[in-house]
């Protein structure tokens, strides 16, 4: 009679076949519990260590006020939509704000490569598509904070949601979207440079979107390159949508644009995301 013993490091078919149903369900079956933790410890760092929180609520506020000075001539020309400059300037801020939210994603992503707990992350049995979804979650809620501020002291300045909640609602999602997208290009950049000092070129790319964009002059009141640059900035879509809503009724055709500029940049920077993310796989 003879006997077979399988090699110690083998497994039976059936054994391989269970390890692979429980990988799978490990990998891919958690995807929300994952992300959602990983956004509730980025909260938590932001409640533990308060000045983290204080740029992105005072600099919105910040320029708010400045802008709302420098540009107060604005409501003199003729045509211009307000003649409350803060109607014009508040959902830029509003947006501002949301950008430089999203730029908490990559100073987080940034911290945990350099001490080591991103590679404990890439070890763990957890769907790896959590950990970039996790820091944009808490981007997306984190731009909730400088959109609740800026409005309260807009509205102690005279602005007024002219359309309605939609108003409301077309600006938080311009403001949401924004976190997210400025957080995949900061991710993007940090998961390349694998430190937190890629946080000074998110800004700059950041700064220079939002400061080459319809922001602080209308389109009509542009000239030469500027007037170029702003046209084909999708930046200035997403702020017509946004700022729709302080100027008169929410329409379509000004909120589609701003919806598409955010899908597919938002879709362009995924991409750009997801590639710099593979190189830190083992």
């Amino acid at each position: 009679m003879t006997t077979s013993t399988a090699a110690p490091g083998a497994t039976s078919p059936a054994g391989g076949a269970r390890q692979s149903s429980l990988a799978g369900r490990a990998s891919s079956g958690h995807l929300w519990p994952v992300t959602k933790q990983l956004a509730w410890r980025s909260g938590l760092g932001m409640i533990r260590i308060p000045a983290t929180i204080i740029p992105t609520l005072v600099m919105p506020i910040f320029f708010t006020l400045v802008f709302g000075g420098a540009f107060g001539a604005l409501t003199r020309l003729p045509g211009f939509p307000t003649d409350n400059i803060l109607n014009w300037m508040v959902p830029f801020s509003v947006l501002q704000g949301s950008a430089f939210a999203g730029l908490g994603a990559a100073f987080g992503a940034g911290k945990d490569i350099e001490n080591g707990f991103y590679d404990r992350l890439l070890l763990a049995p957890a769907p790896r598509l959590g950990l970039v979804l996790g820091p944009l979650l808490y981007s997306a809620a984190r731009a909730l904070l400088p959109a609740a501020t800026v409005i309260a002291v807009g509205y102690l300045g005279g602005a007024r949601i002219q359309g309605g909640a939609l108003s409301l609602l077309v600006l938080l999602v311009g403001a949401m979207g924004t976190a997210i997208v400025a957080g995949l290009w900061g991710l993007g950049i940090t998961y390349r440079l694998k430190s937190q000092r890629a946080g000074g070129l998110v800004q700059v790319g950041i700064f220079v979107t939002i400061f080459l964009s319809a922001g602080q002059v209308p389109l009509s009141s542009m000239e030469g390159w500027l007037h170029t640059a702003a046209s084909i900035n999708p930046f200035t879509a997403v702020l017509t949508m946004a700022r729709q809503g302080f100027l008169g009724a929410v329409t379509w055709d000004d909120t589609w644009p701003g919806l598409a500029a955010l899908a597919i940049g938002g879709s362009l920077l995924a991409l750009f995301a997801h590639r710099g993310f593979r190189k830190l796989i083992p």
